[in-house]
This record gives C-alpha cells, sequence and structure tokens, in this order.
C-alpha cells in the first residue's frame, strides 16, 4: 500500500471530545474517522486491517474448539423477542422500528432468540448434540453515554458463539473450554486478563464471568489478584481465593463477557431434544461474546508510547512501514525497487512514498502508526545498497540488505 493513495491520513491534535488514550491515537494516526453520530465510527483503511486480523485471530481459536460459523440477520422480528419475553425488558433498551407494514423489528443487539430458534429446527435428538455456533457481526446498543471512542460504542461488530448441550456437565466442560480459548485470544492480541464473576443482567443464566484488561484509564474498578488471573468487582480483606495472594484495586476493561444460560431460551424457544432412552428434554446452552472494536481500542491501551501507537506483530495493519528520505532520483527509484522486492516476498508493507514532507514529518507519523518495524531508504543507505531496520519499540537501529530484511520479516 502507497502512503500517498492511502484513504485517511494522520492529524496533529485530536477532537476535544475524545478522552481515552486509544480514542485520541486511532484517530490521530489514522485508523478511525471522526465520529458519524455518538458512539457510530468509520473504521478506516488502517484500522479496518487490524481489526480483520482480530477477527481472524477469534476464528481460529472459536475453529479450535468445534465452532461452525454462520451469519445470523441483524434485522429480528418482534415475535421471537416476546418468546422470551425481552422486547421490553433489555438494557439497554433494543433499538425498534417498524417495516411498511407495521410489522414491528429490532436490530439485533445480541442473538440468543435467532440462534435458538435457528437450532430447534435442526436438532431433534442426542445425537445432534453438541453443537457450537459463532458469527462475527454487527451488534447495535441504545446507549445512553457512549464514551472512550470504541470502547462503549452504539454499533459494533462482535463475535458471538453460542453452545448447545444434552447436559449441565457438559455445558461446563465446554465452558472452561471457551474459557482457554478466551485466554489464547487476549494473549495472542498482546495482553493478558483477568477472570471476574459477572451479573448475567438482561442475556440471563446463573453464571457469567468477565474478562478484564488491567489498566489505569479503564471504566470499571475490580480488585485483582497479583498472581493469577482471578479478580472480582467486590472488595475483599481476605487474600485471593484462587492461590492465597494478594488482592489489589485498579481499573479494568472488559473485553469479553461468558455466559451459562442453562435452559432459560431453550424453554421459551420450545428448543428440545430426544434423548437415548427417547425422552423429550431441553437443550442446554452457553453463550460467549467479545467486542472486536474494543478489543482493538484495548490493544492501544495496553501498547503506546508518548509518541504513539506500538501494535504488536500479530494485529499490526502491515508488517512493516518504509520510508523513503531524500529527494534524488537515485534514491527514489532503489526504494521504488526495495518496495517491490517487499511486496514479492510476500511481505505486507506500507511505502511513505510521498515527496512533499519532510523526513522528521515521516518518522514522527510512523511512530504514531505504530507499526512494528521501520524500514528507511535514504542517501546514506543508498550507497551500501542496504535499508535501515528499527523495531518500533527499540531505539537501535540497524542496516540490512534487502534479502535479509525479507527473510527476518518473513520468520517474525
Amino acid at each position: 500500500m502507497r502512503y500517498s493513495k492511502l484513504l485517511g491520513k494522520t492529524l496533529k491534535k485530536a477532537p476535544r471530545e475524545a478522552e481515552a488514550i486509544s480514542h485520541k491515537l486511532l484517530i490521530r494516526a489514522g485508523f478511525i474517522d471522526r465520529q458519524v453520530s455518538a458512539g457510530i465510527y468509520s473504521f478506516l483503511p488502517l484500522g479496518w486491517r487490524v481489526h480483520q486480523k482480530i477477527a481472524n485471530i477469534i476464528r481460529e481459536e472459536m475453529d479450535a474448539i468445534g465452532g461452525q460459523e454462520v451469519f445470523l440477520p441483524t434485522l429480528q422480528p418482534k415475535e421471537l423477542w416476546d418468546r422470551s419475553d425481552r422486547w421490553d425488558h433489555m438494557d439497554p433498551p433494543l433499538f425498534k422500528l417498524k417495516d411498511r407494514h407495521k410489522k414491528e423489528f429490532a436490530l439485533g443487539s445480541t442473538h440468543e432468540e435467532v440462534i435458538t430458534d435457528l437450532a430447534a429446527r435442526f436438532i431433534k435428538s442426542y445425537k445432534n448434540l453438541p453443537l457450537y455456533l459463532y458469527q462475527i457481526q454487527n451488534k447495535f446498543r441504545n446507549e445512553m453515554r457512549s464514551t472512550g471512542g470504541l470502547l462503549r460504542v452504539r454499533e459494533f461488530v462482535m463475535k458471538d458463539l453460542y453452545s448447545f448441550h444434552t447436559t449441565e456437565k457438559d455445558l461446563n466442560d465446554y465452558y472452561q473450554k471457551v474459557i482457554e480459548a478466551y485466554k489464547k485470544i487476549f494473549k495472542r492480541c498482546g495482553f493478558v486478563t483477568k477472570i471476574t464473576e459477572a451479573s448475567s443482567g438482561t442475556i440471563g443464566g446463573d453464571i457469567s464471568h468477565e474478562f478484564m484488561m488491567i489498566c489505569p484509564t479503564g471504566e470499571d474498578s475490580v480488585y485483582f489478584c497479583t498472581k493469577c488471573d482471578f479478580a472480582t468487582s467486590k472488595e475483599k480483606k481476605t487474600e485471593c481465593e484462587h492461590c492465597g495472594y494478594q488482592l489489589k484495586e485498579g481499573r479494568a476493561i472488559e473485553n469479553g463477557h461468558v455466559f451459562k444460560l442453562g435452559t432459560k431460551y431453550s424453554k421459551s424457544m420450545d428448543a428440545y431434544f430426544i434423548d437415548k432412552n427417547g425422552k423429550k428434554k431441553l437443550i442446554w446452552m452457553g453463550c460467549y461474546g467479545i467486542g472486536i472494536g474494543r478489543l482493538m481500542a484495548t490493544v492501544v491501551e495496553a501498547h503506546h508510547d508518548k509518541k504513539g501507537i506500538i501494535w504488536p506483530k500479530s494485529v499490526a495493519p502491515f508488517q512493516a512501514h518504509l520510508l523513503a528520505i531524500g529527494e534524488k532520483a537515485k534514491v527514489k527509484k532503489f526504494a521504488e525497487g526495495v518496495f517491490k522486492k517487499l511486496m514479492d516476498g510476500g511481505i505486507e508493507v506500507l511505502f511513505d512514498d510521498r515527496e512533499d514532507i519532510s523526513a522528521g514529518e515521516k518518522f514522527a507519523e510512523a511512530d504514531l502508526i505504530g507499526i512494528p518495524v521501520r524500514l528507511v531508504v535514504s542517501e546514506e543507505t543508498f550507497k551500501e545498497k542496504k535499508i535501515e531496520w528499527k523495531e518500533r519499540d527499540k531505539e537501535k537501529t540497524t542496516k540490512l540488505a534487502i534479502g535479509q530484511a525479507i527473510k527476518k520479516l518473513a520468520n517474525a
């Protein structure tokens, strides 16, 4: 990708309403646009590349625990929500609308009703279970107040997984598998989480857990163990109930929520199966969600410095940021050659080919954007037929032949 052609450029200052670090940096670095309306954002090409990298990590981990990907409708009829008695009892309330025939619909804030109705038509026997279905899709939340940029919005993309089981034990076993998969997802995105028992709210079920990333700018207050992944929202004078270590108070950002739904929805949506003895029984269910935009913002909250974002390699929009420094034609030609060789080598690269920008501005913008590796072609490196290599989170620079750089990037 040539930076000269890229939609979205860096800004000197963030908009006045931006308070969270991630909000300021994602807008200034050209990953998202200023909000269209409160809590509604457009992702620019750099931002959407990160968003898709995160989505693919989640997809891989869901597939690894048996998930089958589906895509469910956003527009959901009132009668489905009436069956679960949630049409007028959701918090935040649903976005509701009518079609030209005066039929009522809601924009999906979650999909328990739709997925249970779907599963009930396909699951007839114990032989059809267990079943794990997930999607990556838009959600709409009618928030009273949207804050923190992507941390609390009214429209966002979420991965929601739903599991269907013959017994409570099978549900409990799979619930733990999902917890382990979530730990892997967050670790691959560059941070670790604490796990806290949480309220099930209007989703329902007896047990639910949240995954919290400890962060000074978080909107939730927690007491977390300094050794293991235990956390709680309630102050405890005693030590950690899991490992005995000290609890510490802090702020945190929620990045995932899992629920043991039990038979709440299968009962209201008539989702049954026939067991081995020919008896009709309710299906046991669980649901598990991760907001992808919020996860993207959390990565920035965890990985930044005073210069800008420091993307982990796993979710960075590009592997390398190539800068052409100098006005001489031979340097520009050499930089073009380096760009072509990088692409031919399968390297994802953003090439700052602009001619009307100073070297200082290019360096500052590269730090702000935060791609893991900066490669510089200049008059000095041209003489040696090499490029300057610098990692975003380090100060040291080295000179490498282009072949060496490609090999190093490919193996990173």
